[in-house]
């Protein structure tokens, strides 16, 4: 179904911008210039304070709030608070945690906006799932234990079936691929039993919540465990489970480690 396009030309502009995981030190130089240059700003819950901080004191806040398994702010809204400030000349920033093109509903907004005639600029952050390894000093891909990664959603539209959990996980054993899930922390007794399906039990894991920030916690362990120590070290959102042989050193030496000497990060 086509939609009409109507054209504006007014002095607004609209800014997608990705606040990264949360460390400040993280933020792209254009993303911290878009920023400083915006006069209004719709900002996710996940957007943490210390970027918060660089907001001009002359801009206008909106916060908007996107975290799972809470309350939203309807996207139709947001759309809707978008477009208005861009039609009264509003140099108009969507700052969202991550990167808006990864789980963060940009191409919704950036289709929306089109519809109506407006360009809207896109300044990519760096997505939580890799701040989260890169903090374990581990990669996503590596020549011997994965081939590839994956970056997939735990948290299902309403009403889709979601992902078919059976069939990733064959093929992230055959093709050696590392799986990144984002928002699966409320979901995880399902994965893990579909996961186990296709992967070996032993598959190392590792669940890292609030990446980047002075609060960041993890734990290593393996796929038959992850709820289980999910439970235990009350692991929670926002955080990323990531499966794959890439953390194998990490849990070697985890399990040659005394219990006493052993911490949660």
């Amino acid at each position: 179904m086509t939609h009409p396009t109507h054209t504006f030309s007014g002095p607004g502009r609209c800014t997608l911008v990705g606040a990264g995981p949360g460390d400040p030190d993280l933020l792209t130089i254009k993303a911290l210039k878009a920023i400083q240059a915006a006069t209004v700003l719709l900002v996710d819950d996940l957007v943490s304070e210390a970027i918060q901080a660089l907001i001009p004191t002359s801009a206008r806040i909106i916060h908007v709030g996107k975290r799972g398994g809470c309350q939203s702010t309807p996207q139709a809204f947001i759309e809707k608070l978008i477009l208005m400030a861009v039609r009264e000349g509003e140099n108009v920033v969507r700052l969202k945690g991550g990167d808006p093109f990864v789980f963060g509903r940009g191409g919704e907004e950036v289709e929306h906006l089109a519809q109506a005639g407006i360009h809207v600029d896109v300044v990519n952050g760096i997505t939580a799932g890799l701040a989260a390894v890169s903090s374990l000093g581990v990669p996503l891909t590596h020549r011997e234990h994965a081939h590839g990664v994956v970056f997939i959603t735990g948290h299902p539209k309403p009403g889709s079936s979601g992902t078919d959990w059976r069939t990733l996980a064959a093929t992230a054993y055959s093709a050696r691929l590392t799986l990144v899930i984002y928002m699966g922390v409320n979901g995880v007794q399902h994965i893990q039993q579909e996961l186990l399906t296709g992967l070996p039990p032993g598959t190392p894991v590792a669940i890292i919540q609030n990446a980047s920030l002075p609060t960041q916690r993890h734990a290593i362990t393996t796929l038959d465990s992850l709820q289980d120590t999910i439970l235990d070290a009350q692991l929670a959102s926002p955080s990323v489970i990531v499966v794959g042989d890439v953390f194998q050193g990490l849990l070697t030496l985890q399990q040659s480690t005394p219990a006493s000497q052993a911490a949660l990060g």
